[in-house]
């Protein structure tokens, strides 16, 4: 079978690290037809915009994306191109698997878990008021109307919506990847005790839902204790869910937790399309230098694979990565610190992704 997906390189080491996840899917021999298309602030002085309508329009025919980092132009009134892509497809589930990688570093072993966040709602929803505004005033004088006093005359406002549709979608989407995973909990995180109304929703709505799989074990836990209980014990923890906010705090943290977002795969997922991505950042101080890291793309590509139906092409790809990070002799730099407190012998980006590759090739 043949799979039709859109890849966008990106800016900086994105071009490097996509070439070398490509030969990694390319070695599990899956058929994947690539439809390759330009996005980031390198597209943005030809196009005018650095999330063009033909990556759009790519994106809506395959249904399926990866993408490497971009970067926002500077002065460009764009905020952010992978906003923009979740928002124009309903990409609702943020998922940041976090898994224990030899030499990764970090001095933390056996972490497992899966940070499942809501991306459409909460204060990143995008709406807000500058100071001085109009708009900021009405707000302001309709609220201090009911509460005196509640809002300073010169404060800035953003709005944090949370619905039950959306709260109830994404807890409903962190159990059925608990069941299809074969993960026996989930914890619902927020901070209901000082939010009533908007975190308190969603710990509602994730309670309702939680009766609907008793085989799951289910907990909530408040965001400030959640952290301190992920840096104290991270195997605690299985399924996170989290309002958005929250959960891009925390998905960096437990990432942190597993050597940095050079080792961190992740996923955007909506009911039509899927873009799978590195979430780390494009790191120009080092592009085109052969330095980069792709783990974190290849690891993404894994998720992929998952995703089209290649579960054993994505448990190859992932063996393959363990594989070569144990062995130690054709790592990048910064792994190669991780491992011997010296980048000495450390390969480049191409040669890191061969070695990942020949790994697949002798177990596909």
């Amino acid at each position: 079978m043949t799979h039709d997906v859109t890849l966008i390189p990106g800016d900086g080491i994105g071009p490097e690290i996509a070439a070398a996840m490509e030969e990694v899917v390319a070695a599990t021999g899956v058929d994947v037809r690539w439809r390759r298309e330009r996005a980031g602030a390198q597209v943005y002085e030809g196009c005018g915009t650095p999330l063009p309508d033909s990556v759009l329009e790519a994106v809506a025919e395959t249904k399926v994306a990866i993408k490497g980092p971009t970067a926002t132009p500077v002065g460009s009134g764009f905020r952010s191109i992978n906003v923009a892509l979740r928002r124009a497809f309903d990409l609702y589930a943020c998922v940041r698997p976090c898994l224990s990688m030899p030499g990764d570093g970090s001095r933390y072993r056996d972490v497992d878990l899966v940070v499942v966040r809501e991306n459409t709602e909460d204060l990143y929803a995008g709406v807000e008021f500058e100071a001085g505004t109009p708009e900021a005033g009405h707000i302001i004088a309709s609220v201090n109307e009911r509460t005196p006093g509640a809002i300073r005359p010169s404060s800035a406002i953003s709005v944090k919506p949370i619905s039950p549709e959306g709260s109830e979608r994404i807890v409903r989407y962190a159990f059925e990847y608990a069941l299809s995973r074969g993960r026996r909990r989930v914890c619902c995180v927020h901070k209901a005790n000082i939010m009533k109304a908007t975190d308190g929703l969603f710990m509602h709505v994730a309670e309702r839902v939680a009766e609907d799989y008793p085989d799951i074990a289910f907990e909530c836990r408040i965001v400030d204790a959640c952290c301190m209980g992920l840096v104290c014990d991270p195997a605690d923890f299985d399924v996170l869910v989290l309002p958005n906010l929250y959960g891009d705090i925390v998905s960096d943290l437990c990432a942190g937790l597993i050597g940095g977002l050079g080792l961190a795969p992740g996923a955007n997922i909506g009911s039509e399309c899927a873009i799978f991505e590195a979430t780390h950042g494009s790191a120009p101080d080092i592009a085109g230098k052969d330095m980069a890291n792709p783990t974190a793309l290849i690891l993404s590509a894994a998720m992929m694979l998952d995703h089209l139906g290649e579960p054993g092409a994505a448990d190859a790809v992932r063996d393959a990565v363990r594989e070569v990070l144990a062995e130690g002799t054709s790592v990048t730099a910064d792994i190669c610190r991780a491992l011997t407190d010296s980048a000495e012998g450390a390969v480049g980006c191409a040669a890191y992704g061969h070695a990942v590759a020949e790994a697949v090739r002798a177990r596909v």
